[in-house]
């Protein structure tokens, strides 16, 4: 399927490994950063260890920027702490347990991503360069559109139809 975004932003994501505090579960997994540009580390490269918890650069993805999306963009921004919505999905083999399925910055798309019950779905902050690109890409295509509310036609509407044959 060919995408409709008119701009991609490569990054790169980290993830969190901690020792869990849990009979159920040996270790807790989570997106923890996002780095803007085309890192050149391999996926499941460690960053950095310490006594309980190790950081791995997990892989590359792409924000996509779509123009009918700007208005989300927009209220991101916005919020006064932007932020990147990063979806992991786990994976039966391989060298960690998850890769990623999609990175973005629109607030709707990220929530949509938290439907599957399996992906691990984090709002990590969006760094500077990021912002800096989005807020061009705002700039450039954002149209606003005014809300307008749809008036019921009154010769159709169900509880028109409804009180007249109470009325006979």
């Amino acid at each position: 399927m060919r995408s409709t975004a008119l701009a991609v932003i490569p990054v790169g994501v980290l993830v969190e490994r901690r020792k869990a505090k849990s009979v159920w579960a040996d270790f807790l997994w989570g997106p923890v950063s996002v780095l803007a540009g085309t890192p050149t580390a391999a996926p499941w490269t460690p960053v950095d260890t310490r006594e309980d918890m190790t950081l791995f650069f997990l892989g590359q993805a792409v924000i996509e920027l779509h123009r009918t999306e700007t208005a989300n963009y927009q209220d991101n921004l916005a919020s006064g702490t932007p932020a990147l919505w990063t979806a992991l999905r786990p994976v039966a083999s391989g060298p960690g347990p998850y890769e990623i399925l999609a990175v973005t910055a629109d607030p709707a798309e990220g929530e949509g991503f938290t439907n599957a019950d399996t992906n691990h779905v984090e709002a990590i902050p969006m760094p500077p360069d990021v912002v800096k690109i989005v807020a061009q890409f705002i700039a450039e295509h954002h149209v606003d559109r005014p809300f307008v509310k749809r008036q019921r036609d009154q010769k159709t509407s169900p509880h028109r139809k409804v009180g007249r044959e109470r009325e006979q």
